[in-house]
């Protein structure tokens, strides 16, 4: 290889100087007329795409511009696999790029958000190869988010070579492929940068750096996720050429420090580096919200093009000293409850067992949803949102966890408590899922309350009014042995409720028969006596594991 300096490197004196950035030494048999900085190290270690899959990719991605509506702007994001992943974008394999998920943050009535990333890229690669048509089709007012570098490591001059020279500076090297024998000149990660920012207004575009997704990778002397030195070159690249810069690296990075170290490996799927859905859409949140809240005033018109990025929360009405009980579940805790003769959740009931001078009770269950739906439809996201430290959260799921996983309601989960999961493709909408085991879920549950300073509380699922033998079903050697082994695990509260009212009713009524007056319609949904009744049971069950939320109850 051939190495020219055009001028002297120029590294951020900021804590991202580290030893990757050390000077090639002179160890070929060619001898160097120069030095340059080595390529950073491929701590990744990620096969993204095969050549086969790649071809495939491209020809799937949007035209440029192709997403255009009238004169409106296209806001296009240039980036790699996490922001596009997958041969088609569509979690096939478990893995999302935040990009699928940006345009839920933008007005499509007067932008369109375009995802031009590709899988495998680096900024190098990119721009030799896919940055032309995407150039070519910018128009006066548009804008471009550029946030690539994952893939910049590596050897400079075989296998993908995609790797640029470390840092900002107006270095370059000219090397020869070994595979193919065609001469290319590399340059700095900062001169590609500069290269998108030029070409971008050159259009009459306005072009946006942003840092990288985090790895899940920690620093052991801090405890943090490791932050990316692209953060730093960046800002710098951006503060030279008057751009805004958004870092994204830093706010996911500190909503990933907040979690716990379960709930951040979960963000990530696969590897290290790729975004399970969680992770994409924390990042895309992120993003948007980096965007929101800058107050650099070239971003103000994109700003009046967006959608709120306010977190969704439930309306719940909170007094001074007055903790909340949040009810979750499916119909058997909150149901039509209006018409005396029919169905009621017992969540209905709550107000015939909890002091409400003392407590504020809010039921946010809903009929028909299991722990993947409630979860999936974004119910579980507004409670979490709103909970407060003090507050307590009961969590009862079950009776529509059970059957196919990928049938048309799309409920079903894994039946199990292990920490398992596996890639559906849901026939409704042909997109693909990674659906978790019962027990992962309740974990989920449990982790996202006591992250936010409250009181899980795990209750069983309300009995079926089916008997065997003069006794009512059980089952306890299914959801009830799934709840106890999370209980097992966690350490969380729990309240049996399907056996405290099983009891009952083994002893008042003895029969199906007798037992219709708790039911309305069918074997599972509650009357309203029912109902009153399971609150009861609920009641019955916080006093004998002494839970603090008893103190509440009337």
């Amino acid at each position: 290889m051939h190495y020219t300096i055009q001028s002297k490197v120029s590294f951020p004196g900021i804590k991202f100087f580290y030893a990757s950035l050390c000077f090639l030494c002179a160890t070929t048999s060619i001898p160097l007329r120069a030095q340059v900085a080595k390529p950073l190290e491929d701590v990744n270690h990620v096969v993204d795409l095969t050549l086969d899959s790649l071809s495939k990719a491209q020809t799937a991605r949007p035209i440029p511009g192709s997403s255009r509506r009238g004169n409106n702007p296209v806001l296009f994001l240039i980036g790699n696999s996490t922001m596009r992943n997958g041969t088609l974008g569509n979690g096939n394999n478990g893995q999302w790029g935040w990009g699928f998920f940006a345009h839920a943050f933008f007005d499509e009535s007067k932008i369109t958000v375009e995802n031009q990333a590709l899988g495998g890229m680096s900024s190098r690669t990119f721009y030799n190869k896919l940055w032309q048509p995407i150039k070519d089709a910018i128009k006066p007012g548009d804008w471009v988010i550029i946030s690539i570098g994952h893939n910049d490591n590596g050897p400079y001059d075989s296998g993908r070579a995609r790797a640029s020279i470390p840092g900002t500076g107006k270095d370059s090297l000219r090397v020869t492929i070994k595979e193919t024998g065609v001469h290319e000149t590399v340059y700095t990660y900062g001169e590609y940068m500069r290269r998108y920012i030029n070409d971008v207004r050159s259009k009459g575009g306005n072009p946006i750096l942003m840092s990288l997704t985090p790895r899940d990778d920690y620093d052991s002397s801090t405890g943090k996720i490791v932050r990316k030195p692209q953060s730093a070159w960046l800002m710098q690249v951006a503060a030279e050429e008057g751009v805004p810069f958004i870092d994204l690296n830093e706010i996911s990075g500190a909503k990933l420090d907040s979690y716990s170290r379960w709930k951040e490996k979960y963000h990530f799927y696969g590897d290290h580096i790729h975004s399970s859905r969680f992770g994409a859409m924390m990042n895309a949140r992120s993003a948007a919200e980096g965007i929101a809240a800058s107050h650099n005033p070239a971003l103000k018109p994109l700003q009046e093009m967006m959608l709120s990025v306010a977190l969704p929360t439930e309306p719940v009405k909170r007094h001074k000293g007055k903790p909340v009980v949040w009810l979750t579940g499916d119909s058997t805790v909150k149901n039509a409850d209006n018409d005396k003769h029919g169905m009621w959740g017992w969540g209905s009931q709550a107000y015939t067992v909890f002091d409400s001078t003392k407590v504020t009770v809010y039921n946010a269950a809903k009929a028909g949803r299991s722990t993947r739906t409630y979860l999936n439809e974004g119910r579980w996201d507004k409670v979490y949102n709103s909970i407060q430290p003090g507050d307590y959260v009961l969590i009862q799921f079950g009776h529509n966890d059970i059957g196919a996983i990928d049938s048309l309601k799309e409920r079903g989960v894994i039946a199990c408590a292990e920490d398992t999961n596996h890639i559906y493709k849901s026939h409704r909408t042909g997109q693909y899922e990674v659906v978790y085991s019962f027990g992962w879920y309740l974990r989920k549950f449990i982790d996202d309350v006591r992250e936010k300073g409250g009181t899980p509380i795990l209750v069983s699922l309300t009995p079926r009014n089916e008997w065997t033998n003069g006794k009512i079903e059980r089952r306890n050697n299914t959801y009830g042995k799934w709840y106890r082994q999370v209980v097992s695990d966690t350490g969380v509260e729990f309240v049996d409720l399907h056996n405290i009212t099983a009891d009952f009713l083994d002893r008042k009524c003895g029969s199906k028969e007798k037992a219709n007056k708790y039911f309305c319609h069918d074997h599972t949904h509650s009357s309203l006596l029912g109902a009153r009744m399971n609150a009861q049971s609920v009641a019955k069950g916080l006093k004998a594991i002494h839970s603090r939320l008893a103190e509440y109850l009337k």
